[in-house]
């Protein structure tokens, strides 16, 4: 057993570990999102190109290179015209294709992860393998979980505009600030509901229970403030590297296929980025929860002597 993964882990040791871990095995990791995610991005591609975008550069109107810059990312898909079937028939396809193909190499990284957790050697062949072995498990619980974070999206959105139209009736003001406290503590709400049951997916992958929703809840308890915190640090960090990249490589691409293509190669190393962070997280959970059922084992067996 790897002794990386033996103890539990405090919030600066799991950033750590993950980035390191990231680092080391960057090849392998990039490799089994570029393998599921690489095609997905080639067919969006050639839909681009076949819309009539430019592959290198693609601008806009304008007088100035900054007006035609931001001319071009307005939204490709409006045009006066009605659109071709045929391109969104295949935007359809891309979106259906992402939604199979991308949790499967997130599962097939999270096996690679086990086996080093293990001190096995792998093949990218073999957690392929592994990972499409839980195909329908995984896409179930993951179609599950997309309409509970519908539901508890849309409930507070239709609560906070009915009584935000109630109240607006006696006092707009009143309702403004009302409104925006409801907001704040829905999103915090959701933000803990959400985190405690965001690891359904390992429970899925690893110990082949379905949904898992009842699992990570039991997982994550007494953790879920800390989760949160290290779920909202990843997505910082990830939005910083993409926004970064977007915003630099925009103003000399404009919104061409070939920007396209670069966001979305960064996209993939964010992707593999945070399902190593989700893994080790979801780990150190079990190591913290198999601690205390061993902990209770022993506590059990001391009363009976």
């Amino acid at each position: 057993m790897n002794t990386q993964f033996t103890s539990p882990k405090g919030f600066g040791e799991i950033l750590d570990q993950t980035f390191r871990l990231s680092k080391n095995k960057f090849k392998d990791f990039f490799l089994i999102a570029l393998i599921f995610g690489g095609p997905i991005y080639i067919i969006q591609a050639i839909i681009q190109l076949s819309s009539g975008i430019n592959f290198f550069r693609e601008v806009g109107e304008g007088d100035a290179w900054f007006e035609q810059i931001l001319a071009s990312f307005k939204d490709p898909t409006y045009t006066e015209t009605p659109t071709n079937l045929g391109q969104d028939i295949s935007l359809l396809i891309v979106g259906l294709l992402s939604v199979l193909l991308l949790p499967i190499a997130q599962a097939a990284i999270m096996f690679a992860i086990n086996h080093i957790r293990k001190n096995e050697d792998y093949t990218i062949g073999q957690v392929i393998k592994e990972a499409f072995g839980r195909f329908w498990p995984i896409i179930g619980s993951s179609i599950l979980f997309g309409l509970i974070v519908f539901g508890l999206v849309i409930v507070p959105i239709i609560a906070i505009v009915m009584i935000g139209f109630v109240v607006s009736a006696v006092n707009p003001l009143l309702a403004i600030g009302l409104g925006i406290l409801i907001f704040l503590g829905a999103a915090v709400g959701i933000g803990l509901l959400l985190t405690r049951w965001s690891f359904y997916f390992g429970s899925v992958v690893f110990d082949k229970q379905s949904p898992g929703f009842a699992r990570s809840w039991r997982l994550s308890t007494g953790r879920t403030w800390k989760l949160m915190g290290l779920y909202i640090i990843f997505y910082m960090i990830i939005s910083s590297i993409s926004f970064a990249v977007e915003t630099s490589l925009g103003l000399a691409l404009g919104n061409s296929v070939l920007l396209m293509l670069i966001v979305n190669i960064v996209s993939l190393v964010t992707m593999m980025i945070l399902s190593v962070g989700y893994t080790i997280m979801y780990l150190d959970l079990k190591t913290r929860h198999e601690a205390d059922d061993l902990k209770d084992l022993i506590e059990d067996y001391n009363i009976e002597k």
